[in-house]
């Protein structure tokens, strides 16, 4: 199984330097805000023991080893989902990736400038959840047009069922919670895949 993780957060809180640090590539690390444009790609594989034992019992021709695919995403200001700073670059690069991590600065340092210019934790995962939350807004606001003609057709049950999942998650987005924070079942999930919330 390969599946790729989009390192994630405001400028200069140390994305490109964990990057490198798992992926052993050379990257551009600078102390000042977007040295990141175009997002870093670097692909690891994961050691398993287990998967070399079955390759013991198994014998195959070939073993392959589970992938993760890092993707160092530029960093996101106050205003992305606006187009602020790199904004609808940084988003769209995001939706492409299975899974986020995160990144946030907790770390004085009087050489290296803050985006806020103070350091203030919550504050700054406040900043990017609410970015990615509007994001998503968006999204589900675009395709709640076309879905709700669909799903005004009563023999459209599927539209109907999508149409009732898109309405949950919008007003969890509107609470402030993520996608990832919404209680959704398996099907549902996959009913919504395509939207890359």
């Amino acid at each position: 199984m390969n599946f790729s993780v989009g390192i994630i957060g405001l400028p200069n809180v140390g994305k490109s330097t964990l990057f490198k640090a798992l992926t052993q590539q050379e990257v551009n690390i600078s102390n000042y805000p977007f040295c990141t444009i175009k997002p870093n790609v670097g692909i690891v594989q994961v050691p398993d023991e287990r998967l070399n034992k079955i390759a013991e019992i198994v014998k195959p021709q070939k073993v392959t080893p589970t992938i993760i695919e890092f993707v160092d995403i530029a960093g996101l200001v106050k205003g992305a989902h606006k187009g602020e700073g790199l904004g609808n670059q940084f988003l769209s690069h995001i939706r492409e990736v299975d899974a986020i991590l995160h990144v946030v600065r907790s770390f004085k340092a009087a050489d290296i400038k803050h985006v806020e210019n103070t350091l203030d934790v919550e504050r700054d995962i406040g900043i990017v959840n609410t970015e990615l939350i509007m994001k998503d807004l968006e999204t589900i606001d675009k395709h709640l047009e076309k879905l709700s003609k669909e799903a005004r057709n009563a023999t459209n049950k599927e539209a109907q069922k999508e149409l009732a999942i898109i309405l949950k998650i919008k007003n969890a987005l509107s609470e402030g919670r993520l996608v990832a924070q919404i209680n959704l079942e398996h099907q549902e999930v996959e009913i919504i895949r395509h939207l890359n919330l």
